[in-house]
């Protein structure tokens, strides 16, 4: 899949999500090695700290399907001035599956072709593992 599809799947995301009180939707899309894609939104709950983020819902729609540690790529796609960086703990839930050079595209909905792109190493380095 290339990342305009990615974040296509992203975009397509967002416009499911739950956000009555922010009115902010985010969606994602995680790529799996094999090509298959799962997508996530944002879903908000008026006590803020139950609301999911569209990372961790893609991210933990995966591992429900039974998915481990085989994803190459997330697009994060919102409407808005700013581009939708990962909050931490997505990036933390991300370091969990995904190897430092796991790619993130980020973008707004309304201007696709003008991504950025970070591994998730720079996104959050240093990241805390328990030792093996």
């Amino acid at each position: 899949m290339n990342t305009t599809k990615l974040l296509e799947a992203a975009r397509d995301a967002a416009q499911k999500a739950y956000a009555p009180y922010s009115e902010y939707k985010v969606g994602a899309a995680l790529l799996c090695a094999d090509g298959d894609v799962f997508a996530g939104c944002n879903v908000e709950n008026v006590s803020y700290g139950l609301t999911n983020c569209a990372e961790r819902t893609a991210i933990f729609a995966a591992i429900a399907a039974g998915r481990r540690c085989d994803f190459v790529a997330l697009a994060i796609v919102a409407d808005g001035e700013s581009m939708p960086y990962p909050c931490g703990a997505c990036r933390q839930v991300l370091s969990e599956f995904c190897c430092d050079e796991f790619s993130v595209y980020i973008a707004k909905a309304d201007a696709l072709d003008d991504y950025e792109v970070a591994s998730l190493g720079e996104l959050l380095p240093r990241s805390f593992h328990i030792a093996e």
